[in-house]
């Protein structure tokens, strides 16, 4: 190899370090000297994911507050059923309800048969009114009617005995007089014929409905403009 071939074959080598030179000083830096992120744009004709986008959260259910119940506040508590075993609606009742000497119990103050036969609407209503907390209570069928505590059969005028009891509950006051205005005993109606009390003993008050037939059964709860709380049960009328 001679003098003159030398610079030739450096040539190459020196064009190619001042082309990386010239690479480097152009790409873009960030202030912090890093180097961008590569571009995540498609290239043309490329078709894009499909987006999902996020679900909304469905609303909650509302929920009734633990406030008292206004005045007229109706609502069905047991629909339309025949409670061959006990139907049962609870609720909470802190005892004694008044100190002395009120009343221990919620006392009740009323039994009435409201309006007479419904037969637009297709049953018969009898109702119980309690002043202070409502009791829990239910309703069933049964083969025969007794006394609380003593279990005397009470005779119905009807062929089903419909029972519905209150507790706790009382139907006296501290003398031991009946805190009740109660209706006839007869009723008359097509289904439901009569009533009778069946007992006012340790905390539970209970009542006898003579059905005509094993018919369907409805309770419901509303709030007097006095403040009584009213338990109704509604026997079918077919």
């Amino acid at each position: 190899m001679t003098w003159d071939d030398r610079p030739l074959r450096r040539v190459p080598l020196l064009l190619a370090g001042v082309v990386a030179l010239l690479a480097a000083a152009c790409t873009p830096t960030d202030p912090g000297g890093a180097a961008p992120a590569p571009s995540t744009a498609s290239a043309p004709g490329a078709t894009a994911a499909p987006t999902t986008p996020a679900a909304t959260p469905a609303a909650p259910p509302p929920t009734r507050t633990g406030q008292p119940p206004v005045a007229g506040d109706w609502h069905v508590t047991y629909g339309w059923a025949v409670p061959a075993t006990p139907a049962r609606v609870e609720h909470w009742v802190s005892v004694p309800v008044d100190p002395q000497p009120g009343e221990p119990l919620p006392p009740l103050v009323q039994v009435q048969v409201q309006v007479g036969d419904h037969p637009a609407e297709g049953f018969g209503r009898i109702s119980f009114a309690f002043r202070g907390p409502t009791p829990s209570y239910q309703v069933a069928y049964v083969d025969r009617l007794e006394t609380e505590g003593q279990g005397t059969v009470i005779e119905l005028p009807a062929t089903a005995d419909l029972a519905v009891r209150f507790s706790p509950a009382q139907a006296h006051d501290a003398h031991g007089r009946a805190t009740a205005t109660m209706p006839p005993a007869t009723i008359g109606y097509p289904t439901l014929r009569g009533w009778a009390a069946a007992g006012d003993f340790e905390g539970q008050v209970s009542f006898g409905l003579g059905v005509a037939r094993t018919v369907a059964v409805r309770c419901s709860e509303s709030t007097r403009p006095d403040g009584a709380h009213v338990i109704s049960v509604d026997v079918r009328r077919d």
